[in-house]
């Protein structure tokens, strides 16, 4: 009989700043596919929390319900994120509470857009 062991590498946790950084990196190369702008800057992402041991959550909206890439731009988003080295979990989720509004975008969004 053969035994199998699995050697596990000891998971070694990045700083919460610095995760967060490059999480925040991974999110600005997704873009919505009809604006040419990343979904960081559009204002699309509510929240950001790194929990221990490396696991990420992402709060996320839409431009709107009907948004024709919804089921194309969180993926993209979780994806991108996963990515980086060393992270154990990531869970993106969608809300549109509160609703969307161009308010959220970023100043520099704005300036892309003409809305400044």
């Amino acid at each position: 009989m053969s035994e199998q062991t699995q050697h596990t590498e000891p998971v070694t946790e990045i700083p919460q700043g610095d995760l967060r950084d490059k999480v925040i990196a991974a999110i600005k190369t997704v873009y919505d596919p009809e604006i040419p702008v990343d979904v960081y800057e559009l204002g699309l992402i509510y929240e950001i929390n790194v929990f221990p041991v490396n696991n990420v959550y992402i709060q996320m909206t839409l431009t709107s319900p009907s948004c024709p890439s919804a089921e194309v731009i969180p993926g993209e988003v979780e994806q991108k994120v996963k990515e980086i080295p060393g992270l154990s979990s990531v869970k993106v989720e969608l809300t549109f509470d509160p609703p969307y509004s161009q308010d959220m975008m970023s100043e520099a969004a704005k300036l892309e857009l003409g809305f400044m």
